[in-house]
């Protein structure tokens, strides 16, 4: 506390930072201050939080956001907070953002937070919106092999490749901002004025574009693509741009960035997934299968294999690292296909990928167990004679 107020985030990362090897608490302890910052929350007297988790770290497969969610959680049941799931995701994602100074989205916490078992969670992180939760159909099946390479979303690759990301957005709001400014003054022959006009309006919804997904991939390659670099200095942005209007991260300007890539990935990631959802409610045959698979791969360029049950897989870490999630039939071949590239990976590596198989509730729809003491024997009351 700062006299009678909660201590700043900044401080707090930086208390959390000083021995890293206890820099994990900053996933529990920090839900406690969100609280208090966010929600005025007072917490009187202390607390003992005791963290059991089979999670593990570094694996693509959202501790982090898990253990927030569930500390979360288990602190608003115990003090009567009454916190809606969604409102409670996106608490535990300041957390990340502001105490342990990771720049994560808010999709781990909305899993760990809204998802149920055997259903996918479709939402729009537009900031956090859910659209549905879609079955998992019978015939289809999912697991994760971890790589044996950590994820972090803390580390430096995962903040410069948000950082570039930024960097594209800000670049197509103002070459759309440019264009329709010219449009309006362009005497070229249209078709019509209606054209001319529903061209220009457009033009300015994308002049202030707050999610790059909202970009459909023809529109991005038609107008765009071809003004967005590779790579460009954090120097050479700031001068052109001012700033990449990120509150989490910043520009380096003695740093390259690549934007490219990351500009263009949640543009054709949303047309994926759409898509894959779709997918997902067709007949059950081989060829939705592969389709699905294809998607997929798609999402980081992989190459396909020749498993007669399994039909696709993509990292899951949004960073370095990570697991691959699978998936193929829900059979006893697509199984001992898994366990086959389970000891493969160990031949060639020397490691042995952990296996995540199955599914299961997320907070609000596990809910919270009460522990209560039994009493003492000594403290029975007698039976009376």
């Amino acid at each position: 506390m700062d006299v009678d107020k909660p201590i700043s985030y900044e401080k707090a990362r930086e208390f959390f930072c000083r021995n890293p090897s206890q820099k994990w608490a900053a996933y529990v302890a920090g839900t406690i201050l969100v609280l208090m910052t966010e929600l005025d929350v007072k917490f009187t007297d202390s607390m003992s939080i005791l963290v059991s988790s089979d999670v593990p770290e570094g694996k693509g497969v959202s501790s982090s956001a898990s253990v927030e969610v569930a500390t979360m959680a288990a602190i608003a049941a115990a003090y009567g907070l009454n916190i809606a799931p969604r409102d409670l995701a996106l608490l535990c994602q300041k957390v990340e953002n502001h105490v342990v100074g990771a720049p994560c989205g808010v999709m781990d916490q909305m899993t760990s937070a809204c998802g149920e078992a055997n259903k996918l969670l479709a939402m729009v992180c537009q900031p956090a919106e859910v659209k549905e939760l879609v079955a998992i159909p019978n015939h289809m099946r999912f697991w994760g092999l971890d790589s044996g390479i950590r994820h972090s979303v803390g580390g430096g690759d995962y903040g410069s490749v948000r950082v570039g990301t930024y960097m594209g957005r800000k670049m197509i709001k103002c070459a759309a901002s440019d264009l329709a400014s010219e449009s309006s003054v362009s005497d070229a022959p249209v078709q019509s004025n209606d054209y001319k006009q529903n061209a220009i309006e457009l033009l300015k919804s994308e002049a202030s574009l707050e999610y790059l997904c909202n970009i459909p991939p023809h529109r991005y390659e038609a107008i765009y693509a071809k003004d967005i670099p590779e790579v460009i200095t954090g120097d050479a942005f700031l001068k052109k741009y001012g700033d990449h209007d990120d509150t989490v991260t910043a520009i380096d300007p003695k740093r390259s960035y690549n934007v490219k890539a990351p500009t263009r990935h949640p543009i054709y990631e949303n047309f994926r997934v759409e898509t894959f959802k779709a997918l997902l409610e067709a007949a059950n045959t081989d060829e939705q299968l592969s389709a699905l698979g294809e998607l997929m791969y798609q999402h980081r360029n992989m190459s396909k294999g020749e498993s007669p049950s399994l039909f696709g897989a993509k990292i899951t870490g949004g960073g370095s690292g990570g697991s691959v999630c699978v998936m193929g039939k829900n059979c006893l071949k697509s199984s001992e296909e898994i366990i086959e590239i389970q000891r493969r990976y160990k031949a060639a590596t020397g490691y042995l990928p952990i296996l995540f198989d199955g599914s299961s509730p997320g907070a609000a729809k596990f809910g919270y167990l009460k522990i209560r003491r039994r009493p003492s024997p000594s403290l029975k009351p007698k039976p009376q004679l």
